[in-house]
């Protein structure tokens, strides 16, 4: 289990890098395309969204990863089957349903200034396929990731990523000159299109599974479908609402952000662009600085529950150990180097410097929403499902006063948007941490963290310098960060080897190439 679990968290980080460069290079040129204003009104679209794919959705996919996680330990087969054909249909029909309440709400949204910026109709319209395939492929995926198969889900991830973004630059491109309202809704389609390619793919591993196990096994009776669905509803739905907090969140900043930049004193194309900023470009960058605790994460649920239904104390705590420890290690550096370095990293990807003071304020939320995810995923593998939504409600109503007293200041405009995220993702953290001492016994060791923040901070003053002396002299801004994050790295690595935060024995556990450590 050990060896799956790090194996599969090294298979979901590798493909969550290379999505999130495909994704990179895809905003990079997106954003020159459809500029401030585009990315804006593209992004107006989404948290409608992803919030009719989680309701579609309803959980079921961790739920799935979980059930068949303690099938497979139990060598139950034959039900592992029958629990996934009864939850694929569940999505089916839900995702079904929300596509065509979707199509049909669009234009009552925009008449309700519920989307404050009309031209982002055409772009919600062409989101209402990929929330069918979106939320099968997430079915898929939680079934093959209950059998500790990583690779399906990094793989058909790697394929939707491509085709979507050829797609929806092709689109964006094709149709700019009717307008950004159809640019943008040309980028959006490239999302339906990305998810059947995912699907085709996840069909491939999923049969070539089902003819390596055996269809039912003796000793175990075929499960009601009454008695599958009540198991998966207990799972799915407090698992869903913690998902569906997210795009609620969205949602909520979607009415709030906008209309209280209005009341600062923005115009409605100036809070647009603003509000493109922050959720198209600077949230980006934190996804994209957590890729590692996304697939731990991912990793953690099968592998808490296979532990937790043998009962596995000890294994649950060395699993939420490493997990933290991980975490610390990788985000607290991130957060200070997008700190130091948001000016030149916007620039560089965006071409976008106006974003540089609502990507430096919401560089710590890398490091909470590390936390937040591998927390979250350990309370779900210890079927404590409920626990983080009411964690996350409690971060919302704090991110709502947040944003709604700080955004209207003209000194603070979008970056108190920005500091309400990270206080809405720390909150949530900080919660799901208390829960999980309770259950696990496991706390943050404060000599950790405090070393690790320390030694993150001497990096970032030495990549402060070491940037602004390289922009001193005739060089690219690629070349330039390049240079100070690989020397900020450096520094980072000697200083966590030299005070014991890194060991051999760390880089003994490394697959593949942990062998050239003893």
């Amino acid at each position: 289990m050990a060896n799956k679990f790090v194996s599969g968290t090294l298979i979901l980080t590798l493909s969550g890098f290379v999505v999130k460069a495909i994704g990179s290079v895809n905003w990079i040129i997106l954003s020159r395309i459809l500029g401030g204003e585009g990315i804006g009104i593209y992004q107006m679209a989404f948290p409608i969204y992803l919030l009719a794919l989680e309701i579609s959705s309803a959980g079921l996919p961790i739920a799935i990863s979980i059930i068949t996680a303690e099938k497979a330990a139990r060598e139950d087969y034959g039900n592992c089957q029958r629990v996934f054909h009864v939850s694929l249909t569940l999505l089916m029909t839900t995702a079904v349903i929300l596509s065509i309440i979707v199509y049909f709400a669009s234009s009552f949204l925009i008449e309700y200034h519920v989307i404050r910026d009309g031209r982002a109709y055409y772009s919600l319209i062409a989101l209402v396929p990929a929330i069918f395939f979106t939320a099968v492929i997430a079915g898929y995926r939680g079934y093959l990731q209950g059998w500790q198969q990583m690779t399906p889900t990094a793989l058909s991830q790697i394929v939707e990523q491509l085709v979507r973004v050829v797609t929806m630059l092709a689109f964006a491109y094709i149709l700019l000159p009717y307008g950004l309202d159809y640019a943008a809704g040309g980028a959006s389609l490239g999302a339906g299109l990305g998810g059947i390619s995912a699907l085709l793919v996840l069909l491939c591993f999923y049969y070539k599974l089902k003819r390596t196990i055996p269809s039912a096994t003796a000793g175990f009776p075929k499960e009601p479908v009454t008695t599958i669905l009540k198991r998966l509803v207990v799972l799915a739905v407090p698992i869903s609402m913690a998902s569906i907090m997210l795009p609620v969140v969205s949602n909520l900043d979607l009415i709030i952000v906008p209309y209280r930049l209005e009341v600062a004193g923005f115009a409605t194309h100036k809070a647009t662009e603003l509000f493109g900023y922050l959720t198209g470009m600077s949230v980006p960058l934190i996804n994209l600085a957590t890729i590692l605790t996304a697939a731990m994460a991912m990793s953690l649920v099968p592998a808490v529950s296979h532990s937790f239904t043998l009962g596995d104390k000890s294994g649950i705590y060395e699993q939420t150990a490493g997990a933290a420890r991980i975490t610390l290690l990788v985000t607290i550096p991130f957060s200070v180097m997008l700190y130091v370095l948001a000016g030149p990293v916007v620039s560089f990807i965006y071409n976008a410097p106006a974003a540089t003071e609502a990507t430096a304020a919401i560089a710590p939320a890398i490091c909470f929403l590390g936390m937040h995810q591998i927390t979250t995923a350990i309370l779900q593998g210890l079927k404590k499902p409920k626990i983080p939504v009411i964690n996350m409600f409690i971060a919302c109503i704090v991110k709502v006063i947040c944003n709604w007293f700080l955004v209207a200041v003209p000194s603070f405009g979008i970056t108190g948007a920005a500091y309400a995220t990270v206080a809405d993702i720390g909150v949530a953290a900080g919660l799901n941490l208390i829960f999980i001492y309770k259950y696990t016994g496991y706390i943050l060791d404060l000599r950790v963290v405090v070393r690790n923040t320390i030694i993150a901070a001497v990096m970032g003053v030495s990549m402060y310098f070491i940037h602004a002396s390289l922009a001193a002299v005739p060089t690219s801004l690629f070349i330039g960060l390049l240079v100070t994050t690989a020397a900020g790295s450096a520094v980072y690595l000697v200083l966590m080897s030299l005070s014991g935060g890194l060991t051999r024995q760390d880089a003994q556990k490394l697959p593949f190439f942990g062998k050239y450590f003893y």
